[in-house]
């Protein structure tokens, strides 16, 4: 569905004419631009903005079937951007991501949305406000898609590293180490990064084309040249999210080792502690078999003292044993 279409001419909005074929001339004749945002649309729904626009078929097919990576797409009439915004939830700490592609080309930009973690309403009203940086053109459009995706990416990277350390002390505490769920939330944390880490990884290399820093081009059409230095603050912002990912990536990896070495040390400990109670079970277990094989020639059995003496020897090496296995911290 269209969730909002309007007509920007020198930073401000002004309601065009409904059709977009008129609203795109009227815009290109008044030196601005038109700015269509869409909202998971049906083929049908997006056929009549494919014909009006121009849009390339490859990049409609991905904009409606989604699921896309970050990604840039320069076609002869037009330039696709795929952003993934991310959502963090606190209530199950949990990381999800939305998408959001960009079409631009000379006097339109249009924006499809997937999911409900795409920043688009409040880019806008961001934008709206700002009229300097409207009156940029299109190219104000991807930059504020770009700069409020990437801000909020540094959002959900510190709330990461909050549940990462409170993973940590679980780990590490004297009793929480050994929970039977200790290793599922530490799989399932590993499992959001992975997530975060798709939403950020494939961005680099668009964004440095962007900004005029990749070996791929000296620029992008449809793009204003001067707008570089915003793009290359964007990235620099996307590099730093990318290093807490990577950091966090190894210190998860480092903490579910620590885990299992600490479930290894426990379960070694258990298994002394059973060994040393069978060795001291073992010694009467032995000594009452052996008195009662019931064979009528044995030593000792008519002895007054026989009983006694055995219970004595029994006690005694239980005794002896259980020091010796204290002494060296099986017990």
């Amino acid at each position: 569905m269209i969730v909002d279409c309007a007509v920007y001419r020198d930073g401000h909005r002004t309601e065009g004419p409904e059709d977009f074929s008129d609203a795109l001339a009227e815009a290109r004749a008044a030196g601005g631009f038109v700015w269509i945002g869409l909202h998971e649309p049906t083929e049908k729904e997006f056929d009549h903005v494919t014909r009006e626009f121009g849009l390339h078929p490859l990049a409609v097919e991905d904009a409606l079937k989604a699921h896309q990576r970050p990604k840039l797409e320069i076609y002869d009439d037009s330039l696709f951007l795929v952003f993934k915004p991310v959502v963090y939830e606190p209530e199950s700490d949990a990381v999800s991501s939305g998408e959001v592609m960009v079409f631009l080309g000379d006097g339109f930009a249009v924006t499809v949305r997937h999911g409900e973690g795409a920043p688009l309403a409040a880019v806008r009203h961001r934008l709206e406000h700002e009229p300097q940086l409207l009156a940029k053109g299109p190219t104000a459009v991807v930059y504020a898609i770009a700069d409020a995706t990437v801000d909020h990416y540094l959002d959900v990277a510190t709330e990461l590293q909050t549940d990462l350390g409170e993973l940590e002390a679980e780990v590490f505490s004297p009793d929480g180490g050994g929970s039977r769920h200790t290793a599922s939330r530490i799989y399932r944390f590993k499992r959001q990064i992975l997530e975060f880490r798709r939403a950020t990884g494939p961005l680099g290399p668009p964004l440095t084309r962007l900004a005029g820093t990749s070996v791929a081009g000296p620029g992008v059409p449809f793009v204003d040249d001067r707008a570089r230095p915003f793009f290359r603050d964007v990235s620099d912002h996307l590099t730093r999210v990318n290093e807490s990912v990577e950091g966090l990536d190894r210190l998860v990896t480092d903490i579910l080792s620590a885990h299992l070495a600490q479930m290894s040390v426990r379960q070694n400990d258990d298994m002394r502690k059973i060994s040393a109670w069978a060795a001291m079970a073992a010694i009467p277990t032995m000594i009452a078999g052996i008195y009662g094989m019931n064979f009528e020639h044995m030593p000792e059995l008519r002895w007054v003292w026989s009983y006694p003496a055995v219970i004595a020897l029994m006690a005694g090496l239980e005794v002896l044993l259980y020091r010796l296995f204290k002494h060296r911290g099986w017990l």
